[in-house]
């Protein structure tokens, strides 16, 4: 996925540090994550480019391979992206870090299928299933896929079915190691940076805690040793 525009960089006024403390602080009742702007900004970008590429032939936006067409809709929201991810978070509050593994995924996605193409017509739905199942890897605590399907508009089959078929087309391969999620976090401060001036912190909060969990996966006597030490 490539740069946000001049316009809608302008139309943020937003700052990398802001970016870096949404990531990585963790509060009770937190601000509508900028993360939230970002990605949608990305997201339309990435849109309004395969519009362009496919302005002469409709057909190529619509997905040749009959698994990724499990997202596309009969009819598409009445929702911008940005509305749609801060429905999400309102209803949710899932952390900042959800939404970097979701990007994840994404990307993932569209490297693994290029003919996919990220459209009006399945952009709801891609976000809704990528979100869901991020939040399932990342947080402790989830809401049910019935109560994620009525954020996304659409019915508790509809979710499960699009869980399973994103699963699958993953390969379940649903792992964001330290270094990938890092990377992700710089391009998104890429993007918001003025000068690109700013870098991502080696030591944060967030990144720390994916370690610790790997650790404890592996050695649960690590978690023992290091409640014993804080």
């Amino acid at each position: 996925m490539s740069s946000i525009s001049n316009s809608n960089t302008n139309s943020l006024i937003i700052s990398p540090r802001k970016l870096r403390y949404d990531l990585y602080s963790y509060q009770d009742e937190p601000d509508m994550p900028l993360v939230i702007s970002v990605l949608a900004a990305l997201i339309e970008r990435h849109m309004a480019r395969n519009e362009r590429i496919t302005r002469n032939c409709k057909w190529a936006l619509v997905s040749k391979d009959a698994k990724t067409r499990v997202f596309e809709a009969n009819e598409a929201p009445d929702m911008t992206i940005q509305s749609f991810l801060e429905r999400i978070f309102r209803y949710t509050k899932a952390g900042a870090s959800v939404y970097v593994v979701a990007y994840v995924y994404i990307d993932r996605l569209c490297q693994n299928y290029p003919a996919f193409k990220i459209s009006p017509s399945n952009v709801h739905r891609l976000l809704i299933t990528t979100i869901m199942v991020s939040s399932k890897y990342v947080e402790d605590m989830n809401y049910r896929n019935s109560y994620f399907a009525k954020i996304g508009g659409i019915t508790t089959k509809e979710m499960n079915k699009m869980e399973m078929e994103f699963l699958f087309l993953m390969g379940f391969k649903l792992h964001v190691n330290v270094s990938v999620f890092e990377s992700y976090c710089s391009h998104l401060e890429r993007e918001v940076s003025i000068g690109g001036g700013y870098q991502i912190e080696k030591a944060l909060r967030c990144a720390e805690e994916i370690k610790f969990r790997q650790n404890v996966d592996i050695n649960p006597r690590y978690d023992h040793l290091s409640r014993i030490t804080l």
